[in-house]
């Protein structure tokens, strides 16, 4: 267990410290590290993190036992309290618990998965086939992180980032290794990348899936370039960098790759590593083949939707680059399905086809619209969807245009509104479904929104209820509300659907 004075030396190393007093208590042991006030007990070092922080919160956790903290300004205190203040403190953040847990991330076979869609499919895929290979060689199923949840061995809980922050990551490798977990596989987001949750980690693997202009806001990236050089980061961590070459950008992307060690291609086009060819969809069932320099295979997935190709040429490339069999990459994928994500759900009649989809930027919504229109083509298609508030505003105009364009009516519905106004928020985007000459109408309840679009089907319909997947949580204000789960059954025309399954929780009424 480490004291005070080395988190100092390790900050100091960094180059991060900008003063520090330690008032004599160099050799206090810190048995506990957090950057949550009221998480704060005997032998703390507390971490003073974010913008809208209070000095109230540092008084708090010294009142529960913190013996030190880290920030970016001293706090004067009645009692003479060791600090160390710091240049940054996104950039200490994971310095200081990378050392506190014990550099699990260095015992662990790490991948890594960035992109503006598809990372979550991506990273169960991923993990699937590893999970088939561990099985195989009677080894414990790997861990995961990602969006919908985090496993790591010790236990499986409900996501709250796509990447954790420093602290909290880095427990959950710790978990994992104390687990006996030999393989994690992550969800590496752009913010995380931008501020350094992921820093001193190197990635065995990483992924580059795709790029389209998304979280462009005050709040996140401030343009395309920003934001588009945040995932390109990932290669600076990367040992070997699996590159899809059917992606926008794939040059640019393929130059930063060379910054990692290995380069493995995917993609459909040209000459990549990873070939896929002769994607079809028969009988309901998605395939595709796979030409390599070690194998010829046909796959098929469990999951429709032409784009989880490019996802699941992506988690062979991973398991190429491991040395994984192709039996465990075909059996993998064969069979993982993805809560949130392509779930689909057919009334007793056939009439209804629901899709229920985490889509939620232009590039998701562009794939599957040509997913949908492709499978479906005899189907009128209706859309619910929504926009978040007080971030990614292109999103506004870009899916009011493309699902105007595809759609014979939407529903506006609220997605994580925040501070702002739902109905504002509808507005804006109805102007863009107003350009396209598509009727839409504003339900802000979702559950109700659906129920709508249920009872109005009088022919071939496909539904499709996009935006927030499986997420259990609609942010409103500063607040996460969390909706009911229960097995009501509600009567609602074509025939009597189980809202918990409908609804997923996620799909907030």
């Amino acid at each position: 267990m480490k004291n005070i004075k080395q988190y100092l030396d390790l900050l100091m190393e960094e180059g991060l410290v900008v003063s520090y007093n330690l008032y004599q208590k160099a050799k206090s042991p810190i048995y506990h590290m957090t950057y949550g006030s009221g998480d704060a007990k005997e032998d703390t070092l507390f971490l003073c993190k974010g913008a809208a922080f209070k000095k109230d919160y540092l008084l708090e956790a010294l009142q529960r036992g913190a013996v030190a903290y880290v920030s970016e300004q001293y706090y004067g205190t009645e009692e003479e309290v060791p600090y160390i203040r710091v240049k940054s403190m996104r950039k200490a953040m994971p310095v200081l618990a990378k050392a506190f847990y014990g550099n699990p991330d260095e015992e662990l076979f790490l991948t890594g998965v960035t992109g503006t869609k598809g990372k979550t499919t991506t990273v169960y895929y991923i993990r699937a086939i590893m999970d088939e290979y561990l099985r195989a060689k009677q080894e414990k199923a790997s861990g995961l992180i990602s969006t919908i949840e985090t496993c790591d061995g010790m236990s499986c809980e409900e996501s709250k980032l796509t990447t954790p922050e420093s602290p909290e990551l880095f427990r959950h490798l710790k978990n994992a290794v104390d687990a006996g977990i030999s393989h994690m596989t992550m969800e590496v987001s752009s913010q995380a990348l931008k501020y350094h949750r992921v820093r001193k980690i190197k990635f065995d693997v990483g992924v580059f899936l795709n790029i389209s202009e998304d979280h462009i806001s005050p709040t996140e990236h401030e343009d395309f370039e920003d934001y588009f050089s945040a995932k390109l980061s990932l290669f600076k961590q990367t040992k070997t960098a699996c590159v899809n070459l059917d992606s926008d950008q794939a040059k640019r992307v393929l130059a930063a790759a060379r910054m990692s060690d290995q380069v493995i291609t995917f993609g459909t086009k040209g000459n990549p590593d990873i070939l896929g060819s002769n994607i079809c969809m028969k009988d309901r069932t998605l395939s595709f083949d796979v030409e390599c320099r070690e194998f010829r295979q046909h796959f098929t997935l469990a999951m429709h939707g032409m784009f989880n190709v490019e996802n699941a040429l992506a988690a062979i490339a991973v398991a190429y680059a491991m040395g994984i069999p192709v039996k465990y990459m075909a059996a993998g994928l064969a069979k993982t399905k993805v809560q949130g994500r392509m779930e689909e759900y057919v009334s007793a009649d056939g009439r209804l086809q629901v899709i229920v989809d985490f889509a939620h930027n232009r590039l998701s919504f562009e794939k599957l619209f040509d997913s949908v229109l492709m499978e479906h083509p005899d189907a009128r298609i209706v859309t619910i969807f929504g926009c978040p508030g007080g971030k990614a505003f292109n999103r506004r105009r870009d899916l009011g245009l493309i699902a105007g364009l595809f759609s014979e009516k939407v529903y506006l519905s609220a997605d994580d509104p925040g501070i702002e106004s739902p109905q504002d928020i509808a507005r804006e985007i109805g102007g863009y479904l107003e350009v396209t000459g598509c009727p839409y109408e504003y339900i802000e309840d979702r559950g109700q929104a659906i129920q709508r679009a249920i009872q109005e089907v009088e022919r071939k319909t496909v539904l499709l209820v996009l935006g927030k997947g499986n997420e259990a949580r609609q942010k409103y204000g500063k607040i996460s509300y969390k909706f009911p789960t229960d097995g009501e059954f509600v009567q609602i025309g074509i025939r009597e659907y189980n809202r918990r399954h409908m609804r997923r929780s996620a799909i907030a009424g």
